[in-house]
């Protein structure tokens, strides 16, 4: 099953006629995951749905299949559409259990983990100060299943916040969504004004497809083709045992997409061997704004390529345009010039970029009355 990703907003801080803030979600072959959820988000999440019915037959985008919510960062246009989104399913009677990641300083965990007051210099952006402030607005009266865990990310440091109390316990580790078990999250240090992360969905390798042909020649009984795909071995009437592993092909290697939320250019920690299929990645700025990139720790297109480069990624979409930008065509033209063979779109609102078993990535490019398919990236 592919990871398809939809993205719901590709403005910065301040929405414009044509584009809503953050907010994309993964859907795989285990469930959603919704990464960063801005003002409207639910609003923008329904609409999706709707185009998908009308458009994409059989495709859906069901709420209940969230598993997860996972926030890059704490600024508003990533958080604001969170809660009440979040109380509307609840109204909603959902049941599943959704769990709610996010990173944190090591001094705001500190503070939950003590159960002592949060500490004045914790600035209202970082995750933990907010969500104390959204268990006092209702969202410690979740009725369906809720874990909220924040994350000193570059420490490997997780620890899971009681709402009632506003305290923390140490884990282990980060949790995985419960029942995921074709795919892995990942949290990658970024590097921004506040504590932040990207997000990697990868799927896990998978056994090659079956050679039809081969059972063809063979003249094989549905049965027997049935068990060689379920990986049994067959043994004919002949008493010839054939081995399940001579009808596959090789194993395919998994899978993965990895959205930056909002950072500086090549954040120190990524590197060529994280190689994403598909990097998702912040171009708030055009060149001539290079100054105002380093001064709020945002990229640019061009920024975007180097970023893509340094973590190994084999496509490359841009989104998160500051509104000085009018049209996407201005971050593709700078990030073109700098991605040599690095294949790069740039997205607008409510499309969609589809990764592939086999590696290939389409881009679903929104037209108002459907999504227009274009390839760009061909199989490994």
């Amino acid at each position: 099953m592919a990871l398809d990703v939809h993205v719901l907003g590709t403005a910065s801080a301040r929405p414009t006629p044509d584009r809503a803030v953050s907010g994309s979600l993964v859907k795989g072959p285990d469930g959603i995951a919704v990464i960063d959820a801005g003002e409207g988000f639910q609003t923008r999440y329904g609409k999706q749905r709707r185009r998908l019915k009308a458009h994409s037959l059989g495709e859906t985008l069901k709420p209940r299949n969230v598993d997860v919510l996972a926030f890059t960062h704490g600024h508003l246009d990533h958080t604001w559409g969170s809660l009440p989104w979040l109380q509307s399913m609840d109204l909603e009677n959902r049941q599943q259990p959704l769990l709610i990641l996010g990173p944190t300083s090591s001094t705001a965990l500190a503070a939950l983990l003590e159960g002592t007051a949060m500490p004045e210099d914790i600035p209202p952006a970082d995750l933990a100060r907010q969500w104390l402030a959204w268990y006092a607005l209702g969202g410690s009266g979740l009725r369906f299943p809720v874990r909220w865990v924040l994350g000193v990310v570059g420490e490997g440091r997780w620890a899971e916040v009681d709402p009632h109390t506003g305290t923390a316990t140490l884990l282990d580790a980060m949790p995985q969504p419960e029942g995921w078990s074709n795919s892995t999250l990942t949290p990658l240090p970024t590097t921004h004004t506040v504590p932040s992360c990207g997000w990697m969905i990868q799927q896990h390798a998978k056994a090659g497809k079956f050679d039809r042909q081969r059972a063809d020649d063979l003249g094989l009984t549905t049965k027997e083709r049935a068990m060689l795909a379920r990986g049994e071995d067959v043994t004919t009437a002949e008493g010839e045992t054939l081995e399940s592993a001579w009808f596959r092909g090789g194993e395919r290697a998994p899978v993965s997409v990895l959205i930056s939320g909002d950072t500086a250019t090549s954040p120190p920690t990524w590197a060529e061997d994280i190689a994403p299929t598909l990097l998702v990645h912040e171009a708030t700025f055009l060149n001539e704004q290079q100054g105002k990139a380093d001064e709020h720790q945002h990229s640019t297109a061009a920024g975007a390529v180097a970023s893509a480069l340094a973590v190994g990624a084999e496509s490359l979409a841009l989104t998160h345009y500051s509104n000085r930008i009018k049209s996407s065509d201005e971050p593709l033209g700078e990030a073109k010039s700098m991605a040599g063979a690095l294949p790069v779109v740039a997205l607008n609102d409510s499309d969609r970029m589809v990764v592939e078993d086999d590696g290939r990535v389409n881009h679903l490019a929104w037209n108002g009355s459907g999504w227009a398919s274009l390839n760009i990236k061909p199989n490994r």
